[in-house]
């Protein structure tokens, strides 16, 4: 028999009650003219209106909630996680440490840094920088906080499930990205529990398959390299724990290409006037390639970040 789920729905009811309003509520619409594009009903849930341009917010401010003034944490992020755990710990006085690659995106460092914590950068990736952040919290007795582990971070993304639960269409399925598995852990807990039908896909890119392949193969793999320009959900090492919250959660899964990456940003920010980093628009790219699956079906997808460079801007969301 399995035993119960660590995630509680209590705990994410608790979560919504008590997360700063500012990242709670997003914006959610059937999107008319991309819906048309795309040959289904597409709901977008919309998580970059907001001081950090990303979901993560949600489970920062829950977790740092529970920490005392004046206390130290170190973390590691690509960038999102980090600015949510940066504005948390400012509001609340808590001194914080990001550890990030060398290759981090420059506008979600510049963020990181403004909203007042200490950037160490380090490695050519984020699990490169994650292990040294925690090589030194060991060492140094801090403590770390690691997203897609601490259960606060599962319990702050499934407030958007929650919120999901007030749309007024029934999906079929809600395509979701995967990083390290706490939007969908959180989102999935909550829509299995709620909204059974509808089927949660879990989403990654095709050059940074981690999680999907470990899924897949029901053991951890883990890869030496990755390719991709989905930053936000690029990871080598999946957690084995995020690996066990999934289970059950997970009706398919979807990797996507680069260029279906690109076409779903450029598709989002014509018929939605949205900018979204790549992370967030491989919902968009998974219909893109599998037309057939979705065609004439009520789908959703959350817009889960929307930090670009302005380089990236002018490269990526022009059609050349």
């Amino acid at each position: 028999m399995r035993t119960p789920h660590r995630l509680s729905l209590e705990r994410i009811e608790e979560a919504a009650r008590s997360i700063d309003p500012v990242f709670l509520r997003s914006p959610q619409f059937i999107c008319e003219s991309l819906s048309e594009v795309l040959g289904v009903k597409l709901l977008l849930k919309v998580e970059i209106v907001n001081p950090i341009r990303s979901f993560k917010g949600r489970g920062a401010d829950f977790l740092v909630s529970h920490v005392q003034p004046g206390t130290s944490l170190f973390c590691a992020s690509a960038g999102n996680f980090g600015q949510g755990m940066a504005y948390a710990c400012r509001k609340r006085g808590v001194k914080l440490t990001i550890y990030a690659s060398t290759t981090v995106n420059a506008r979600k460092l510049e963020r990181m840094r403004s909203l007042g914590a200490q950037v160490i950068l380090h490695g050519d990736d984020f699990d490169a920088a994650k292990l040294e952040a925690k090589r030194v919290a060991c060492t140094t007795g801090t403590r770390l906080i690691e997203d897609s582990l601490d259960i606060e971070t599962l319990e702050g993304a499934g407030t958007i499930g929650l919120e999901l639960l007030d749309v007024p269409v029934c999906l079929d399925a809600l395509l979701v990205a995967v990083g390290n598995g706490a939007l969908f852990n959180g989102v999935a807990r909550v829509m299995k529990a709620r909204s059974p039908k509808t089927k949660m896909i879990a989403v990654q890119a095709a050059g940074a398959p981690a999680m999907i392949d470990s899924l897949r193969a029901g053991r951890l793999i883990v890869h030496d390299q990755i390719q991709t320009i989905a930053d936000g959900i690029a990871g080598r090492i999946p957690i084995p724990q995020a690996l066990e919250d999934m289970q059950g959660l997970v009706d398919d899964t979807v990797l996507v290409k680069e260029e279906s990456i690109l076409k779903a940003m450029r598709l989002l920010h014509l018929h939605s006037g949205l900018v979204v980093e790549p992370s967030a628009a491989v919902g968009v790219a998974a219909l893109l390639e599998q037309p057939d699956i979705f065609c004439g079906k009520t789908v959703g997808t959350i817009i889960c970040g929307g930090n670009l460079t302005d380089d990236q801007m002018r490269k990526w969301l022009c059609d050349c």
